[in-house]
């Protein structure tokens, strides 16, 4: 079976699947009892191919737009423009002076024309009643208006569905439809041969059976939907940098309205249409709008920022213009949302499994009526009426056929399938608690077969609350951890090496000291930053005053490939200085001076160069973070199209950074290490402190291998072969040396790899492992929407608990799958094997039907809803290529089918000597009853497949024991009340006793089974 299944239903991957392989497995099943039910959570081709349509469109309607405004740019520098458009009334009125579709098509448009009329971004701003500094006023009145104008930055999405679209759904099994049918026939046969009500009593058991069935389908399909509109509630969460009443503040991408002034930074999203106010540096990439992979460069001469679209690079403050539907981006969002995500792999292995069973299950049922057909026409043959047909014996033809339509009902597990999504929907929920965001459905089940975690240091391994504890400045190094011992340092170097070291720290920064609520001094920015800032304070300096005392004429913003940033500011006098800092020994080399005790700026010879790099040594050794600064006088000429000096720099200082690692973190990686799941760190620092972070975490074994990023990209194929299975440590990588380090081990030692990142350029690494995991604090959008899994506390021991959760995730599809297709061999052949060989069938269509909810539903809530326990991290991961059918199953399986099979045909047979019977209909019940709790005490002992103890956390489970309850007291209702409906009749103390007992007796069989040795494959 399991070749049968990866050879049709194994092309469909994790994630980025194509269309083809989604639109394949879907043409082989084509058993389908409930289409509408089966492929409710796979992907909306139809909408996808829209979506990419509109991408196509949005694409030809830009570079159009971008041809003309470069052509209109031409003629209209110089020309006196005059504008026809009027401002509507109730715009006016509310205090504006231009209305949200003309503001729409300058930006849509990239309008260069209209943006020229309308006074370009000042006018606009003015029109839209804002302030490039102090941004919006936030009084509820004024929010309140303008909301009423221009909209809110929400799109359109499909109506969340009621309770009673999921009764309808249900209702479309083609089975159940049948079964109604022939229930509708039996009722009026019924009613005319016997009269009301007795006549009517088997029609109305079928009908109640299917009403049963329904609502309890509908109401677990209803409680899932609401788990996912949580979960994407969630999912949409982004949170944008503003300006508002003159302060800087952070508020909900859903809140921004135009007229708002937002801050934009590397990895950001653009957040809503809008115009490019100041900044540097700015390119845009557009990809996710127009399916341009060219980023493209916005400034004041190209100011149109697009709602969707990623920062790649710089860093600028816009002008919000237009929100929500008005985009192009809502447009698009509004068609995707309705594309649905991916089907799972599992997911689709399961469509598998349910399509075979359900052939197999149709051929039984096909052979089942034909057989009992064939009894009583032979009976009637030997009577010699076959020619005259009494009513009642064609209601035992109809009966018949509903027996075979109900054993396709059994026989197609169309819960299979479904209990994959319950599973991941209670597990994203549960891991929503544990502070883990999954946004790809696939990763949960994907993360539990992980064998190789590469980590990010910074953040996930620490702590991430950054501080400046040492420092090299004029060649000494001293600790700084406080106040005074910073103010100290101040006081014992000379004047002019602090007042350079301020402006370096004040000007060459991607951080912000800025009043906030209740005038609270804050500090902006990434913790490094911070942390540079915050030493800078506690040496006395003043950020405004030292920003105000020059102009920033170039920034190089901090990126991962370079390691480091540049800034040139332009001084009194026409006379410019660039500033740099970054990793340490990268900036040091781009210095040939440096200042010495004396405040002097003198050459770097041999002796000073080693002397600071031993310093470098020193803090790095203590795990301190290092960082450079330097600077160099570039004269009087500079231009903002120059780029800033890359060598000739003088050597500022050094400091030491401490980030010191999570709580937690050490005992994390020990658990990894027993689930046989490798942890290795790939980081931007200094390996000396690369290796002292990992040692402290457990990571860096004595055996193994610690490397720095340009070594390892110089190592051939048959190098990395030897290198990689002990390779721990990659330190002052690149992005590329992560997505390298992440391709080969997916592709040459078959491994399922999870990757964290933060940054924009981590996005390709995170693509291309089985698992990405963003950080939710520190992490970029980019990063976010590049990822499968976002880390909401941004801490290493929520990724083990996403392992975790996706192990139990893998294991309790596999102990329902082990449930179901128990259930499912033992119906079909009681059923089949009674129709040939005594020509009745003792499960009616109303019992299979009962039997069917307990296998199929319920069995569901009861096994996919299992939390996960501590001993899942003691074993070895699946891996890419386990079985997920695995030997233990069939072992369980096969022993519990035989088991139940004995006993029943004991019961068919002997069990009327046996126990003193007399009627047929109570043989049945028995049997009925008997059969049932069969399936009560297997579902106990598939809580586990290999170990013997079952019961351990069973009363911590509420769904578990809940769901065994409710079987266990409706089985009594309908053996003792329901009897004319169900086809049973009341049984006595001793019959329930059997009944109970010999169901019981699956469990020490089940025991027994566990013990018997089998492969893992």
């Amino acid at each position: 079976m399991e070749n049968y299944l990866n050879e049709n239903f194994g092309d469909v991957k994790p994630k980025n699947s194509s269309d083809e392989a989604l639109q394949r497995w879907r043409k082989l099943c084509w058993i389908v009892k409930n289409p509408k039910r089966r492929f409710r959570f796979t992907a909306n081709l139809t909408k996808r191919s829209e979506a990419e349509a509109i991408r196509r469109s949005n694409q030809e309607k830009f570079r159009v737009a971008v041809l003309v405004s470069q052509a209109a740019l031409q003629f209209i520098n110089g020309l006196k423009l005059s504008s026809e458009y009027t401002v509507p009334e109730e715009v006016r009125k509310a205090g504006f002076e231009i209305c949200p579709d003309e503001l729409g098509s300058i930006v849509e448009g990239h309008d260069v024309k209209k943006l020229k009329i309308h006074g370009g971004t000042e006018g606009l701003t003015e029109k839209l009643c804002t302030s490039i500094t102090s941004g919006i006023g936030t009084s509820e009145d004024l929010l309140s208006v303008r909301k009423e104008i221009y909209g809110i930055n929400q799109f359109t999405e499909s109506p969340s569905r009621g309770f009673w679209l999921f009764v309808w759904e249900a209702l479309q099994d083609t089975t159940l439809m049948i079964l109604a049918a022939c229930a509708f026939v039996s009722l009026i046969v019924g009613i005319l041969m016997e009269g009301w009500p007795i006549g009517a009593h088997d029609g109305l058991g079928i009908v109640a059976s299917i009403l049963l069935v329904v609502f309890v389908t509908a109401t677990s399909d209803y409680r899932q939907s609401l788990q996912f509109k949580d979960l994407d509630a969630e999912k949409k969460k982004i949170v944008v940098q503003v300006t508002r009443d003159k302060m800087r503040q952070k508020i909900s991408i859903f809140d921004l309205l135009p007229g708002d002034i937002v801050h934009l930074g590397i990895g950001d999203q653009v957040p809503a249409d809008g115009l490019f106010l100041s900044g540097f540096s700015v390119l845009i990439d557009e990809s996710s709008l127009t399916g341009e992979s060219e980023p493209i460069c916005v400034n004041v001469e190209h100011p149109f920022l697009l709602s969707g679209t990623k920062v790649q690079d710089g860093s600028c403050k816009m002008l919000v213009t237009t929100v929500g539907m008005r985009t192009q981006w809502g447009k698009l969002m509004a068609t995707l949302s309705e594309g649905g995500d991916d089907e799972t792999p599992l997911q689709v292995k399961l469509n598998g499994v349910a399509t075979i069973i359900g052939k197999i299950g149709l051929f039984f049922a096909v052979i089942t009526f034909a057989v009992l057909v064939q009894g009583l026409a032979t009976r009637k043959l030997q009577d010699g009426s076959h020619w005259a047909w009494t009513g009642e014996e064609l209601m035992s033809v109809l009966e018949y056929f509903a027996v075979a339509v109900t054993i396709v009902v059994v026989a197609v597990p169309e819960g299979l399938p479904l209990a994959v999504t319950l599973s991941l929907a209670f597990a994203m929920k549960k891991m929503m608690n544990d502070k883990a965001l999954v946004r790809n459905l696939a990763a949960c089940e994907t993360m539990g077969s992980a064998t190789t975690i590469c980590s990010d240091k910074t953040g996930t391994l620490t702590t991430n609350h950054m501080t400046v504890v040492k420092a090299c400045i004029c060649g000494k190094a001293r600790d700084v951890n406080c106040s005074d011992a910073a103010r100290y340092l101040a006081s014992s170097i000379p004047e002019s090496a602090v007042r350079i070291l301020l402006q370096s720290i004040f000007t060459n920064t991607g951080g912000e000291i800025v009043v906030g609520k209740g005038n609270k001094t804050e500090i902006l920015g990434s913790p490094t930053e911070t942390a540079l800032l915050e030493f800078g304070l506690a040496l006395g300096g003043d950020f405004q005053k030292e920003r105000q005392a020059s102009d920033v004429v170039k920034v190089e913003p901090f990126n991962s490939t370079k390691k480091r940033m540049g800034v040139v500011i332009e001084l009194s006098g026409e006379h410019f200085r660039a500033h740099c800092k970054g990793a340490s020994e990268i900036v040091l080399a781009a210095c040939d001076k440096y200042i010495n005790k004396d405040g002097d700026v003198v050459p770097l010879d041999e002796a000073s160069t080693s002397h600071l790099n031993n310093i470098i040594e020193e803090f790095a050794s203590e795990a301190l973070r290092t960082l450079c600064l330097a600077y160099l006088e570039i004269g009087n000429e500079f231009s903002s199209e120059d780029p800033i000096p890359s060598g000739g720099y003088t050597c500022i200082g050094i400091v030491g950074i401490k980030d010191p690692v999570r709580p937690g973190v050490k005992e994390s990686v020990a658990i990894c290490r027993a689930a046989g799941i490798t942890v290795r760190m790939v980081t931007g620092d200094n390996i000396t402190t690369a290796k002292a972070i990992a040692r402290e975490c457990g990571i860096l074994t004595d055996d193994g291998i610690a490397i720095e990023g340009p070594e390892f990209r110089e190592k051939s194929e048959e190098e990395l072969l030897k290198l990689i299975p002990n390779l721990q440590v990659m330190a002052r990588s690149s992005p590329m040396d992560k997505h390298t380090l992440v391709r080969n081990l997916r592709t040459m030692f078959q491994e399922v790899v999870a990757v964290t990142g933060d940054g924009t350029n981590d996005a390709p690494a995170l693509h291309e492992a089985d698992i990405g995991l963003a950080m939710g604090i520190s992490g970029t959008e980019v990063a976010k929407e590049s990822a499968d899994v976002i880390i909401l506390d941004d801490n290493f021991s929520t990724i083990v608990t996403v392992a975790k959760w996706g192990r139990s995730v893998y294991i309790n599809i596999q102990k329902f799958v082990q449930f179901q297709l128990t259930v499912n061999v033992v119906a079909l052949i009681v059923n089949f094997l009674s129709a040939c060989l005594t020509g009745n069938a003792p499960l009616t269509a109303v019992q299979l039907l009962w039997v069917n909810m307990i296998m199929d539903t319920l069995g569901a809530l009861a096994l996919a809803t299992e939390p996960p326990q501590d001993d899942l991290m003691k074993r070895t991961p699946v891996g890419r290529k386990g079985n997920f059918i695995s030997n233990v199953m069939w072992r369980n399986i096969l022993g519990q089918s035989l088991y139940q099979l004995v006993i029943i045909w004991c019961l068919q047979t002997k069990g009327k000597t046996m126990f003193g019977i007399d009627s047929d209909l109570t043989l049945n019940t028995l049997i009925f009853n008997t059969f049932v709790f069969c399936q009560v005490f297997n579902e106990i002992s598939s809580r586990e497949m290999e170990k013997i103890d079952v019961f351990t956390g069973i009363l911590k489970n509420y769904v578990f024991v809940g769901v065994l309850t409710c079987t266990v007291v409706f089985q009594v209702i309908i053996i003792e009340l329901l009897g004319t409906f169900a086809d049973t009749t009341p049984l006595n103390w001793s019959q329930w006793f059997v009944s109970i007992v010999l169901g019981f007796l699956g469990m020490p069989v089940a025991a027994a089974l566990k013990m018997i040795p089998v492969g893992a494959h």
